[in-house]
Protein backbone atom coordinates (compact mmCIF):
# COMPACT_ATOMS: atom_id res chain seq x y z
CA UNK A 1 0.00 0.00 0.00
CA UNK A 2 3.20 2.35 0.76
CA UNK A 3 4.39 1.48 -2.27
CA UNK A 4 0.99 2.31 -4.23
CA UNK A 5 0.91 5.63 -2.13
CA UNK A 6 4.13 6.56 -2.85
CA UNK A 7 4.18 6.13 -6.87
CA UNK A 8 1.11 8.19 -6.98
CA UNK A 9 2.86 10.40 -5.28
CA UNK A 10 5.62 10.61 -8.13
CA UNK A 11 3.34 10.81 -10.56
CA UNK A 12 1.18 13.87 -9.14
CA UNK A 13 4.53 15.48 -7.55
CA UNK A 14 6.70 14.95 -10.85
CA UNK A 15 3.82 16.13 -13.36
CA UNK A 16 1.97 18.77 -11.65
CA UNK A 17 3.25 19.94 -7.63
CA UNK A 18 6.35 20.91 -9.50
CA UNK A 19 5.54 20.61 -12.92
CA UNK A 20 3.11 23.90 -12.74
CA UNK A 21 7.12 26.12 -11.77
CA UNK A 22 8.12 24.94 -15.01
CA UNK A 23 4.80 25.69 -16.81
CA UNK A 24 4.72 29.22 -15.69
CA UNK A 25 7.15 31.28 -17.66
CA UNK A 26 6.26 29.74 -20.92
CA UNK A 27 2.50 29.68 -20.13
CA UNK A 28 2.17 33.29 -18.91
CA UNK A 29 4.66 34.50 -21.75
CA UNK A 30 2.38 32.94 -24.56
CA UNK A 31 -0.98 34.32 -23.01
CA UNK A 32 0.62 37.60 -22.38
CA UNK A 33 0.14 37.71 -18.42
CA UNK A 34 2.05 38.82 -15.97
CA UNK A 35 3.15 36.91 -12.72
CA UNK A 36 0.55 37.98 -10.86
CA UNK A 37 -2.16 36.71 -12.89
CA UNK A 38 -0.65 33.60 -13.20
CA UNK A 39 -0.20 32.79 -9.86
CA UNK A 40 -3.65 34.08 -8.84
CA UNK A 41 -4.48 30.62 -11.48
CA UNK A 42 -3.01 28.43 -8.80
CA UNK A 43 -3.92 29.92 -5.95
CA UNK A 44 -7.97 30.13 -7.19
CA UNK A 45 -7.48 26.04 -7.73
CA UNK A 46 -6.00 25.56 -4.33
CA UNK A 47 -8.72 27.93 -2.82
CA UNK A 48 -10.85 25.47 -4.72
CA UNK A 49 -8.70 22.44 -2.55
CA UNK A 50 -10.05 24.43 0.57
CA UNK A 51 -14.00 23.35 0.08
CA UNK A 52 -12.97 20.10 -1.30
CA UNK A 53 -11.17 19.14 1.80
CA UNK A 54 -14.01 18.26 4.67
CA UNK A 55 -16.25 16.31 1.51
CA UNK A 56 -13.55 14.18 0.32
CA UNK A 57 -12.52 13.37 4.17
CA UNK A 58 -16.01 12.38 4.53
CA UNK A 59 -16.07 10.50 1.69
CA UNK A 60 -12.82 8.71 1.96
CA UNK A 61 -13.53 7.69 5.63
CA UNK A 62 -17.17 6.55 4.25
CA UNK A 63 -15.90 4.80 0.87
CA UNK A 64 -12.03 4.54 0.89
CA UNK A 65 -9.31 6.36 -0.82
CA UNK A 66 -9.82 4.31 -3.97
CA UNK A 67 -12.94 5.72 -5.53
CA UNK A 68 -11.67 8.61 -5.23
CA UNK A 69 -8.03 7.73 -6.63
CA UNK A 70 -9.56 6.98 -9.68
CA UNK A 71 -12.04 9.56 -10.44
CA UNK A 72 -8.69 11.75 -9.17
CA UNK A 73 -6.75 10.31 -12.23
CA UNK A 74 -9.53 10.62 -14.95
CA UNK A 75 -10.32 14.55 -14.88
CA UNK A 76 -6.70 15.28 -14.37
CA UNK A 77 -6.07 13.25 -17.44
CA UNK A 78 -8.86 15.45 -19.11
CA UNK A 79 -7.74 18.63 -17.45
CA UNK A 80 -4.02 18.86 -18.88
CA UNK A 81 -5.30 17.46 -22.40
CA UNK A 82 -7.87 19.98 -22.24
CA UNK A 83 -5.08 22.46 -21.04
CA UNK A 84 -3.08 22.01 -23.91
CA UNK A 85 -5.73 23.91 -25.87
CA UNK A 86 -6.15 27.33 -24.05
CA UNK A 87 -5.91 30.82 -25.73
CA UNK A 88 -7.25 32.87 -23.17
CA UNK A 89 -7.33 33.77 -19.66
CA UNK A 90 -10.40 33.10 -19.08
CA UNK A 91 -10.73 29.77 -20.35
CA UNK A 92 -7.07 28.78 -18.81
CA UNK A 93 -9.43 29.98 -15.49
CA UNK A 94 -11.88 27.00 -16.59
CA UNK A 95 -10.18 24.81 -17.24
CA UNK A 96 -7.19 24.66 -14.99
CA UNK A 97 -9.73 25.52 -11.55
CA UNK A 98 -12.79 23.43 -13.36
CA UNK A 99 -11.37 20.33 -14.65
CA UNK A 100 -7.00 19.86 -13.48
CA UNK A 101 -7.25 20.78 -10.54
CA UNK A 102 -10.31 19.99 -9.48
CA UNK A 103 -10.09 16.48 -7.42
CA UNK A 104 -6.18 16.40 -7.63
CA UNK A 105 -5.58 17.61 -4.22
CA UNK A 106 -7.52 14.98 -2.70
CA UNK A 107 -6.89 12.17 -4.67
CA UNK A 108 -3.17 12.44 -5.04
CA UNK A 109 -2.06 14.54 -2.12
CA UNK A 110 -4.90 13.57 0.79
CA UNK A 111 -5.68 10.04 -0.42
CA UNK A 112 -2.10 9.00 0.09
CA UNK A 113 -1.68 9.91 3.46
CA UNK A 114 -4.66 8.45 4.65
CA UNK A 115 -3.52 5.26 3.25
CA UNK A 116 -0.52 5.40 5.39
CA UNK A 117 -2.24 6.27 8.46
CA UNK A 118 -4.64 3.24 8.07
CA UNK A 119 -2.14 0.69 7.55
CA UNK A 120 0.20 2.08 9.90
CA UNK A 121 -0.14 2.96 13.68
CA UNK A 122 3.09 2.47 15.74
CA UNK A 123 5.20 3.55 12.33
CA UNK A 124 3.15 6.00 10.89
CA UNK A 125 5.23 8.75 10.71
CA UNK A 126 7.60 6.77 8.90
CA UNK A 127 4.73 5.33 6.60
CA UNK A 128 3.98 8.88 6.04
CA UNK A 129 7.19 10.26 5.68
CA UNK A 130 8.31 7.65 2.42
CA UNK A 131 4.73 8.82 0.73
CA UNK A 132 5.23 12.29 1.66
CA UNK A 133 8.96 12.08 -0.02
CA UNK A 134 7.93 10.39 -3.04
CA UNK A 135 6.50 13.63 -4.15
CA UNK A 136 10.41 15.08 -4.31
CA UNK A 137 11.65 12.00 -6.09
CA UNK A 138 8.81 12.95 -8.93
CA UNK A 139 9.89 15.99 -8.96
CA UNK A 140 13.29 14.80 -9.40
CA UNK A 141 12.55 12.08 -12.32
CA UNK A 142 9.60 13.43 -14.03
CA UNK A 143 10.12 17.37 -13.59
CA UNK A 144 13.55 17.46 -15.46
CA UNK A 145 11.82 15.22 -18.35
CA UNK A 146 8.39 17.62 -18.35
CA UNK A 147 10.94 20.77 -18.73
CA UNK A 148 13.03 19.31 -21.30
CA UNK A 149 9.25 18.77 -23.28
CA UNK A 150 8.31 22.31 -23.16
CA UNK A 151 11.74 23.34 -24.41
CA UNK A 152 11.82 20.99 -27.51
CA UNK A 153 7.86 21.33 -28.54
CA UNK A 154 6.38 23.59 -26.27
CA UNK A 155 4.05 23.91 -23.55
CA UNK A 156 1.02 22.51 -25.08
CA UNK A 157 2.23 19.69 -26.38
CA UNK A 158 4.21 19.15 -23.17
CA UNK A 159 0.61 19.07 -21.13
CA UNK A 160 -1.15 17.22 -23.39
CA UNK A 161 1.76 14.44 -22.75
CA UNK A 162 1.22 14.83 -19.31
CA UNK A 163 -2.29 13.44 -19.62
CA UNK A 164 -1.35 10.77 -21.45
CA UNK A 165 1.06 9.80 -18.82
CA UNK A 166 -1.47 10.08 -15.98
CA UNK A 167 -3.78 7.80 -17.31
CA UNK A 168 -1.59 5.35 -18.41
CA UNK A 169 0.30 5.10 -15.08
CA UNK A 170 -2.06 6.16 -12.58
CA UNK A 171 -4.89 4.13 -13.57
CA UNK A 172 -3.23 0.73 -13.05
CA UNK A 173 -2.13 2.16 -9.45
CA UNK A 174 -5.35 2.73 -8.56
CA UNK A 175 -6.29 -0.67 -8.98
CA UNK A 176 -4.22 -2.24 -6.47
CA UNK A 177 -5.46 0.29 -3.12
CA UNK A 178 -7.04 -1.42 -1.03
CA UNK A 179 -9.34 0.54 2.27
CA UNK A 180 -7.87 -1.04 5.20
CA UNK A 181 -5.75 -3.93 6.66
CA UNK A 182 -8.47 -4.75 8.57
CA UNK A 183 -10.56 -5.29 5.50
CA UNK A 184 -7.74 -7.95 4.13
CA UNK A 185 -7.54 -9.81 7.85
CA UNK A 186 -4.36 -7.87 8.67
CA UNK A 187 -3.53 -5.94 11.27
CA UNK A 188 -2.03 -2.45 11.18
CA UNK A 189 1.91 -2.00 11.08
CA UNK A 190 1.90 -5.63 9.39
CA UNK A 191 1.68 -7.28 12.45
CA UNK A 192 1.44 -10.92 12.69
CA UNK A 193 -2.32 -12.13 13.50
CA UNK A 194 -2.12 -13.02 16.89
CA UNK A 195 -2.02 -16.60 18.07
CA UNK A 196 -3.26 -18.54 21.76
CA UNK A 197 -0.09 -17.91 23.84
CA UNK A 198 1.54 -15.28 21.75
CA UNK A 199 2.56 -12.93 24.03
CA UNK A 200 4.72 -10.10 21.81
CA UNK A 201 0.95 -10.02 19.45
CA UNK A 202 -0.77 -9.76 22.55
CA UNK A 203 1.11 -6.52 23.40
CA UNK A 204 1.04 -4.92 20.13
CA UNK A 205 -2.40 -5.92 20.00
CA UNK A 206 -2.99 -3.83 23.13
CA UNK A 207 -1.02 -1.19 21.84
CA UNK A 208 -3.41 -1.00 18.80
CA UNK A 209 -6.33 -0.87 21.25
CA UNK A 210 -5.46 1.96 23.00
CA UNK A 211 -5.87 4.15 19.89
CA UNK A 212 -7.19 7.79 20.36
CA UNK A 213 -10.16 7.78 18.48
CA UNK A 214 -11.65 11.30 18.29
CA UNK A 215 -14.84 13.23 16.36
CA UNK A 216 -14.57 15.85 13.80
CA UNK A 217 -16.52 18.36 17.09
CA UNK A 218 -13.93 16.56 19.07
CA UNK A 219 -10.66 17.94 17.74
CA UNK A 220 -12.04 21.44 17.23
CA UNK A 221 -12.49 22.07 20.77
CA UNK A 222 -8.35 21.32 21.55
CA UNK A 223 -5.59 23.59 21.51
CA UNK A 224 -3.51 21.16 19.67
CA UNK A 225 -5.93 21.19 16.40
CA UNK A 226 -5.88 25.15 15.71
CA UNK A 227 -2.34 25.43 16.83
CA UNK A 228 -1.41 22.85 14.30
CA UNK A 229 -4.05 23.95 11.79
CA UNK A 230 -2.85 27.62 11.91
CA UNK A 231 0.99 26.61 12.24
CA UNK A 232 0.58 24.46 9.03
CA UNK A 233 -1.59 26.91 6.79
CA UNK A 234 1.47 29.78 7.11
CA UNK A 235 4.07 26.72 6.70
CA UNK A 236 2.11 26.43 3.07
CA UNK A 237 2.34 29.91 2.58
CA UNK A 238 5.67 30.03 2.33
CA UNK A 239 6.00 26.86 0.70
CA UNK A 240 3.61 27.34 -1.88
CA UNK A 241 5.11 30.83 -3.07
CA UNK A 242 8.15 29.14 -3.49
CA UNK A 243 7.09 26.29 -5.08
CA UNK A 244 5.41 28.13 -7.53
CA UNK A 245 8.05 31.00 -8.29
CA UNK A 246 10.81 28.77 -7.87
CA UNK A 247 12.27 28.70 -11.52
CA UNK A 248 11.01 33.09 -11.40
CA UNK A 249 12.87 33.15 -8.47
CA UNK A 250 16.19 31.10 -9.80
CA UNK A 251 16.06 33.20 -12.59
CA UNK A 252 15.94 36.61 -10.69
CA UNK A 253 19.14 35.56 -8.84
CA UNK A 254 20.82 35.18 -12.12
CA UNK A 255 20.48 31.60 -13.82
CA UNK A 256 18.94 30.67 -16.81
CA UNK A 257 15.50 29.06 -17.40
CA UNK A 258 17.15 25.17 -17.79
CA UNK A 259 19.05 25.86 -14.89
CA UNK A 260 16.60 26.79 -12.65
CA UNK A 261 14.82 23.96 -13.44
CA UNK A 262 17.24 21.73 -12.35
CA UNK A 263 17.78 23.97 -9.22
CA UNK A 264 14.49 22.38 -8.85
CA UNK A 265 14.87 19.12 -9.60
CA UNK A 266 17.48 19.05 -7.14
CA UNK A 267 15.61 20.46 -4.54
CA UNK A 268 12.82 17.74 -5.05
CA UNK A 269 16.02 15.14 -4.72
CA UNK A 270 17.49 16.81 -1.66
CA UNK A 271 14.40 16.50 0.48
CA UNK A 272 14.59 12.59 -0.39
CA UNK A 273 16.89 11.83 2.78
CA UNK A 274 15.37 14.60 4.44
CA UNK A 275 11.81 13.56 4.51
CA UNK A 276 13.65 9.94 5.77
CA UNK A 277 15.84 11.40 8.44
CA UNK A 278 12.03 13.24 9.78
CA UNK A 279 10.26 10.46 9.45
CA UNK A 280 12.30 7.67 10.88
CA UNK A 281 13.48 10.60 13.94
CA UNK A 282 9.38 11.53 14.44
CA UNK A 283 9.01 7.99 15.86
CA UNK A 284 11.39 8.41 18.61
CA UNK A 285 10.76 11.89 19.97
CA UNK A 286 8.41 14.90 20.02
CA UNK A 287 6.62 15.60 16.50
CA UNK A 288 5.60 18.98 17.54
CA UNK A 289 9.20 20.39 19.28
CA UNK A 290 10.96 18.49 16.33
CA UNK A 291 8.91 20.74 13.63
CA UNK A 292 9.54 24.15 15.34
CA UNK A 293 13.37 23.23 15.51
CA UNK A 294 13.22 22.44 11.44
CA UNK A 295 11.46 25.92 10.79
CA UNK A 296 14.50 27.41 11.90
CA UNK A 297 16.71 25.51 9.55
CA UNK A 298 14.66 26.92 7.05
CA UNK A 299 15.06 30.33 8.03
CA UNK A 300 18.48 29.75 7.83
CA UNK A 301 18.27 28.47 4.14
CA UNK A 302 16.27 31.61 3.15
CA UNK A 303 19.04 33.76 4.69
CA UNK A 304 21.29 31.91 2.07
CA UNK A 305 19.35 32.63 -0.86
CA UNK A 306 19.11 36.22 -0.06
CA UNK A 307 22.37 37.08 0.17
CA UNK A 308 23.41 34.35 -2.22
CA UNK A 309 25.59 36.43 -5.45
CA UNK A 310 26.77 33.03 -6.68
CA UNK A 311 25.49 30.05 -8.25
CA UNK A 312 27.22 27.50 -5.56
CA UNK A 313 25.92 30.00 -2.35
CA UNK A 314 22.61 28.39 -3.76
CA UNK A 315 23.21 25.08 -2.93
CA UNK A 316 22.97 25.28 1.20
CA UNK A 317 19.41 26.87 0.47
CA UNK A 318 18.26 23.62 -0.84
CA UNK A 319 18.82 21.66 1.68
CA UNK A 320 17.93 23.81 4.53
CA UNK A 321 14.67 24.48 2.82
CA UNK A 322 13.69 21.42 2.34
CA UNK A 323 12.98 21.33 5.95
CA UNK A 324 9.88 23.04 5.66
CA UNK A 325 8.27 20.32 3.33
CA UNK A 326 9.93 17.26 4.56
CA UNK A 327 8.13 17.89 8.21
CA UNK A 328 4.48 17.89 6.32
CA UNK A 329 4.40 13.97 7.38
CA UNK A 330 5.71 14.74 10.46
CA UNK A 331 2.63 17.31 10.73
CA UNK A 332 0.20 14.31 9.69
CA UNK A 333 1.97 12.22 11.80
CA UNK A 334 1.03 13.49 14.84
CA UNK A 335 -3.20 14.23 13.59
CA UNK A 336 -3.02 10.52 13.40
CA UNK A 337 -1.11 9.98 17.12
CA UNK A 338 -3.03 12.76 18.47
CA UNK A 339 -6.88 11.84 16.88
CA UNK A 340 -6.48 8.58 15.47
CA UNK A 341 -7.59 6.35 12.57
CA UNK A 342 -11.14 6.09 12.48
CA UNK A 343 -11.75 9.71 11.80
CA UNK A 344 -8.67 11.00 10.09
CA UNK A 345 -10.00 11.83 6.57
CA UNK A 346 -12.23 13.99 7.73
CA UNK A 347 -10.17 15.66 10.13
CA UNK A 348 -7.67 16.12 7.99
CA UNK A 349 -9.82 18.04 5.57
CA UNK A 350 -11.64 19.94 8.13
CA UNK A 351 -7.75 21.40 8.53
CA UNK A 352 -6.86 21.86 4.95
CA UNK A 353 -10.36 24.20 4.63
CA UNK A 354 -8.35 26.68 6.64
CA UNK A 355 -4.82 25.60 5.60
CA UNK A 356 -5.19 25.42 2.20
CA UNK A 357 -5.85 29.56 2.42
CA UNK A 358 -2.11 29.52 2.73
CA UNK A 359 -1.16 28.46 -0.79
CA UNK A 360 -3.79 30.87 -2.37
CA UNK A 361 -2.19 33.64 -0.48
CA UNK A 362 1.55 32.60 -0.99
CA UNK A 363 1.97 32.44 -5.01
CA UNK A 364 -0.50 35.83 -5.35
CA UNK A 365 1.37 37.47 -2.70
CA UNK A 366 4.94 36.61 -4.71
CA UNK A 367 3.52 37.71 -7.91
CA UNK A 368 2.11 40.75 -6.97
CA UNK A 369 5.16 42.07 -4.44
CA UNK A 370 7.60 41.11 -7.78
CA UNK A 371 5.48 42.69 -9.94
CA UNK A 372 5.06 46.45 -8.29
CA UNK A 373 9.06 46.14 -6.93
CA UNK A 374 10.79 43.81 -10.13
CA UNK A 375 12.57 41.94 -6.92
CA UNK A 376 11.53 38.81 -4.73
CA UNK A 377 13.43 40.21 -1.84
CA UNK A 378 11.25 41.74 0.21
CA UNK A 379 9.15 38.43 -0.31
CA UNK A 380 12.14 36.26 0.60
CA UNK A 381 12.35 38.41 3.82
CA UNK A 382 8.68 38.23 4.55
CA UNK A 383 8.82 34.56 4.28
CA UNK A 384 11.32 34.47 7.15
CA UNK A 385 9.03 36.23 9.67
CA UNK A 386 6.38 33.59 8.62
CA UNK A 387 8.40 30.91 9.44
CA UNK A 388 9.58 31.99 12.60
CA UNK A 389 6.22 32.89 13.73
CA UNK A 390 5.18 28.93 12.45
CA UNK A 391 8.06 27.30 14.39
CA UNK A 392 6.68 29.56 17.95
CA UNK A 393 3.53 27.72 16.78
CA UNK A 394 4.43 24.06 16.78
CA UNK A 395 6.38 24.77 20.01
CA UNK A 396 3.15 25.59 21.81
CA UNK A 397 1.27 22.03 20.53
CA UNK A 398 1.17 19.87 23.62
CA UNK A 399 -1.06 16.47 23.07
CA UNK A 400 -4.66 16.34 23.97
CA UNK A 401 -6.36 14.27 26.70
CA UNK A 402 -6.50 10.88 25.28
CA UNK A 403 -10.12 9.66 24.16
CA UNK A 404 -9.49 5.82 23.32
CA UNK A 405 -11.32 3.22 21.90
CA UNK A 406 -11.11 -0.39 20.46
CA UNK A 407 -10.33 -1.06 17.18
CA UNK A 408 -12.76 -2.27 15.08
CA UNK A 409 -12.90 -3.69 11.55
CA UNK A 410 -13.69 -1.68 8.44
CA UNK A 411 -15.48 -3.37 5.58
CA UNK A 412 -13.31 -3.99 2.48
CA UNK A 413 -13.52 -2.18 -0.77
Amino acid sequence: MIAVASALRVLGGGLYYYGFSVFFLPLSQDLGLNRAATSLVFSLARAQGAFEGPVAGYFMDRFGPRPLIIIAIMMTTMGHMLLSNVHSYLTLLLVYMGVVSLSFHAGFMDAPMVIANTWFIRKRAMAMAIVSASIGIGGFLLTPLLAMAIHTWGWRRAAFGSGIVFLVVGLPLALFVRRSPESMGLRPDGDPLPTSGDISATAKDNAHQEEANFTVAEALRTSSFWLLTIGTGLRIVTLSALNVHYVPIMVWKGLSQQRAAFFLAAQALLALPTHIFFGWIADRVNKPKLMAVAMLFAVVGLLFLIYAEEEWQLWFFIPLFSAVESTFPVNWATVGEFFGRKNFAKIRGTMSFVQTWGSVIGPVLAGAIYDRTQSYSSLLWGLVGVLLAVSCFYAMVIAPSPKLMPLTPKPGC
